[in-house]
């Protein structure tokens, strides 16, 4: 048997170099696991449609439309249905900016004694959570038509040192007012979503006490890279979690299975071009549903029939 040339052991390491770099990438990618998933969505499409929100079904509507007149990037999004209007946050210089339905600015608050406001969630009539990622704190607002600033030292506030790293810290949020949790969304490092119980704390007449809980089982199933934004859809008990360098949203079951997905690339969903970075998911009561991206970017997705 001859033996082989240096220069064919050269080109056999160098393809073993290549499947191995190619294999790893797949695994940081998590493709396999999004090709699987991708199988299992089709499979089950008639079956999880009816008791779902069904991803797939939503096609946008408006697209990339400039939110015109800031200066900073706008991170998260929330839906307030008493002021039928949405909400996010700046953080360079902190403000938290109202907007309408169809993305314009009805007003800008600033944020006076935030770090580095990345999340807003709507609670209650005129109250809402804002996360400070650095510091992992979730700080409780209140706002009226008269609000003309927050003070976070005046705000009830609560502390997490929870796998901190630096500016990979709490992104999104996310809340079950049936089951008064709060989620919040770890970015990356590891990608992960934990429940909180007991704030922001509403009931004066109870004593102050939180517990925060993890879900390992969940959080593997998340074949994403990382997370920018929640959003709790309480028909369902499904949470939806937004991706963007996986250029994905996620809808997760009571059980935290994924079971449906809304690409955000373009040619996929009715996009002309792809969302260059989803930072906010919101839904409104009607179940349309709203992202906003960097640089300042406003995409309404709504649910065609289905086939």
């Amino acid at each position: 048997m001859p033996r082989p040339t240096p220069a064919r052991l050269i080109v056999a390491t160098l393809l073993l170099a290549a499947l191995l770099l190619g294999a790893v990438a797949a695994q940081q990618l998590r493709l396999f696991e999004r090709a699987w998933f991708m199988l299992q969505e089709w499979r089950h499409a008639a079956e999880w449609r009816e008791r779902s929100i069904w991803l797939p079904d939503y096609v946008a509507t408006l697209q990339a439309q400039p939110i015109v007149g800031l200066d900073d990037d706008v991170s998260a999004l929330t839906y307030d249905p008493d002021r039928r209007s949405l909400f996010t946050v700046t953080n360079q210089k902190p403000q938290l900016i109202e907007l309408s339905l169809d993305g314009r600015i009805l007003r800008q608050i600033p944020l006076v004694g935030f770090g580095d406001p990345e999340a807003i969630e709507y609670i209650s009539h005129g109250i809402y959570v804002i996360t400070d990622e650095r510091l992992q704190r979730l700080i409780k607002v209140r706002l009226d038509d008269d609000t003309r600033f927050i003070d976070a030292t005046e705000s009830q506030q609560l502390s997490l040192g929870i796998d901190r790293n630096g500016n990979k810290g709490f992104e999104g949020l996310a809340y079950d007012s049936q089951g008064q949790r709060l989620f919040v969304a770890k970015e990356r490092d590891p990608v992960s979503i934990y429940e909180i119980h007991g704030f922001p704390h509403t009931n004066p007449d109870k004593p102050f006490a939180v517990h925060v809980a993890g879900d390992a089982k969940r959080d593997a199933r998340l074949f994403v890279r990382d997370l920018s934004s929640l959003q709790y859809d309480e028909a369902s008990g499904h949470l939806l979690a937004l991706s963007d360098e996986s250029r994905l949203v996620l809808e997760l079951d009571a059980n935290g299975k994924p079971i449906s997905s809304l690409s955000l690339l373009g040619g996929r969903q009715g996009l002309k071009k792809g969302v260059p970075q989803a930072e906010g998911v919101a839904m409104d009561d009607a179940g349309t549903l709203y992202l906003v991206s960097e640089p300042n970017l406003f995409y309404v997705f709504k649910k065609q029939p289905g086939d």
